[in-house]
């Protein structure tokens, strides 16, 4: 099996890509390579990797910027979707997109389903949201929501670290760990990402919306009190709140979504405290 990784130095594209390596011929493109904003490179790159399946990791994922940025938000979340899902009817591909918990506007109190409609309250969430009706244009597509997603040691120096790495970080140089108290989230581990991606596309599960987070949910209390038991270390925290903070784009409060589909198919997700576990060992 041929497949084409897009946006493959992120955190999540660099765990897909070495999932694949194994057993598949995988062609990792980071931006420098590919820009999914170019209709005309990405239909060119396509046309001469002829992939069976492409997976989408690019991602325009800075929440505040894209408030300043509409565009930018749009071209690469959206349009750089639709740019890929065309490409892969062109060639007969099947194309995988991952989306997030933004899209849902955090006024639940359970976690949310493939059936909860959303209600982005952002643009980042909104150009998201786009990103996952254009992905159906696709003749076999499925869309993955993700959400805090952390991760190993193979992304490249200087990429995002996600919240759950830089809170390890500060907990073991024995800093102050700044984090919100008031914010439930379900975190996702890359490799357990990865891996269900490739479940789902090599055993023929119906295509569509998939929630591929981590079991279970918590504060980012709980994380961070978790990663400091593990650690063996002393949390000094620094408590925040959504009304304490002032950010240009709003956040959810409650976005912990059920990866209970996935499971139906037999693709169990581990719960994040043991995801937490083997990251913080690797």
């Amino acid at each position: 099996m041929r497949v084409l990784v897009t946006g493959s130095a992120g955190l999540l594209g660099s765990a897909v890509a070495e999932e694949f390596r194994r057993g598949c011929t995988v062609e990792a493109a980071d931006r420098s390579v590919l820009d999914i904003t170019d209709v005309a490179a990405v239909r060119s790159f396509v046309a001469r990797v002829r992939p069976d399946v492409i997976v989408n990791c690019a991602a325009f994922n800075d929440v505040d910027a894209a408030e300043l940025d509409a565009s930018a938000a749009l071209a690469v979340n959206a349009l750089g979707v639709l740019a890929l899902a065309h490409a892969a009817r062109e060639h007969g591909a099947t194309f995988v997109h991952y989306s997030t918990d933004f899209v849902f506007d955090g006024e639940s109190t359970r976690p949310y389903t493939e059936e909860d409609p959303p209600s982005p309250r952002n643009t980042y969430a909104m150009s998201k949201l786009l990103g996952e009706w254009f992905a159906a244009d696709a003749p076999r597509w499925y869309v993955l929501r993700v959400e805090s997603l952390f991760g190993g040691p193979g992304v490249r120096a200087g990429a995002r670290r996600g919240s759950l790495g830089t809170i390890a970080d500060r907990i073991r140089a024995g800093e102050i760990v700044p984090v919100f108290v008031d914010r439930t989230v379900s975190p996702s581990y890359t490799p357990d990402v990865a891996t269900a991606t490739r479940a789902l596309v090599e055993r023929n599960t119906p295509p569509g919306l998939y929630q591929c987070v981590n079991d279970g949910t918590g504060t980012w209390r709980d994380v961070a009190e978790e990663i400091a038991s593990r650690l063996g270390r002393t949390l000094t925290l620094r408590e925040l709140t959504l009304e304490t903070v002032v950010l240009r784009a709003p956040r959810p409060r409650y976005c912990a979504m059920s990866p209970a589909r996935l499971a139906s198919f037999g693709i169990v997700m581990p719960h994040w405290r043991d995801a937490v576990r083997r990251y913080l060992a690797a």
